[in-house]
């Protein structure tokens, strides 16, 4: 086995462990603070569904892809593969929407009073839970399309026809239909990270005038850095973060599809980007707990 094996290896295990423990750290203290009937936020129940939705793509994803990356050759049959990669695809669909949702509700949450978001405020947290179990069914039902390409090992299949991204196979078909369906498959992640852009733009820019408004007391009170200008870094840090980690992870979805025989380094680095957001997210998306203007139930 080459060193280089070794090493991959062992960072698809770290990576794998490190968001598996962050993620189900945050999930055991959410359930706690049901169990003890504290005083949550209606964020929280965002976060529950995006820390199941991240631990679905980390390990589908993250457990055969360590194993492949020491050599350990195993092929799943069909419906292990299927499954793997349409349950992957799903959590990392569900995750992006959740985020996305979890920035537009925060918009709305810290608007002001006159502003034509207001009768937002009060619906907004109605419709929570119905629009989080509406994103997991509808990434259920965008993400067949992966059943039509992913396959295990076929002996009547020639390699030439296949994909070999360690332990599955992906079919492959003409390049149009390809990138038809790679466009599609993108599209809904465009989409949101476009709309959570849009959010924690104009949150950024309420905070700011906020701290117009407050300006001459933050002068006596908060001589080196006001609250609103700690929000806005950490807003921006997250939103900066987020975009960085799922536009690169995209670009290199759509060359996986469109590349007719990709070599092991794109396979790879498309596999260590993709689990990078749900190994950072419990700490980065934690963040906006402490922005101003989070309500309580």
């Amino acid at each position: 086995m080459a060193s280089r094996d070794v090493v991959l290896g062992i960072f698809f295990l770290s990576q794998t462990v490190v968001g598996a423990l962050g993620n189900s750290s945050l999930l055991l203290h959410f359930l706690v603070l049901d169990f003890t009937r504290c005083r949550v936020r209606h964020t929280d129940l965002i976060l529950k569904h995006l820390i199941v939705a991240n631990m679905l793509s980390l390990l589908c994803k993250g457990v055969p892809q360590s194993v492949a990356a020491f050599n350990l050759k195993f092929y799943l049959g069909d419906f292990e593969c299927k499954l793997l990669f349409y349950l992957h695809r799903v959590g990392r669909g569900v995750s992006i929407v959740t985020t996305c949702f979890l920035s537009v509700f925060q918009a709305i949450t810290i608007s002001p009073i006159e502003s034509w978001w207001a009768e937002l405020k009060v619906k907004a947290p109605r419709y929570i839970g119905s629009s989080m179990y509406l994103s997991w069914v509808l990434n259920l039902l965008i993400n067949i399309i992966i059943l039509m390409y992913i396959t295990g090992k076929r002996n009547n299949t020639t390699m030439t026809n296949l994909k070999d991204f360690g332990y599955c196979f992906s079919v492959c078909h003409n390049t149009a239909t390809e990138s038809l369906h790679a466009t599609l498959l993108t599209f809904p992640d465009a989409v949101c990270v476009g709309l959570m852009l849009w959010a924690n733009s104009s949150v950024v820019l309420i905070l700011y005038r906020h701290k117009q408004r407050m300006q001459p007391i933050h002068k006596t009170s908060f001589p080196r850095s006001s609250p609103e200008s700690r929000a806005t870094k950490t807003i921006l840090l997250l939103v900066s973060t987020f975009v960085f980690i799922y536009t690169l992870s995209c670009i290199l979805q759509v060359c996986l599809s469109v590349v007719h025989n990709p070599n092991r380094f794109l396979v790879n680095m498309a596999a260590i980007v993709s689990g990078c957001f749900p190994v950072v997210s419990p700490f980065l998306l934690l963040l906006p707990a402490g922005w101003p203007g989070s309500s309580g139930r």
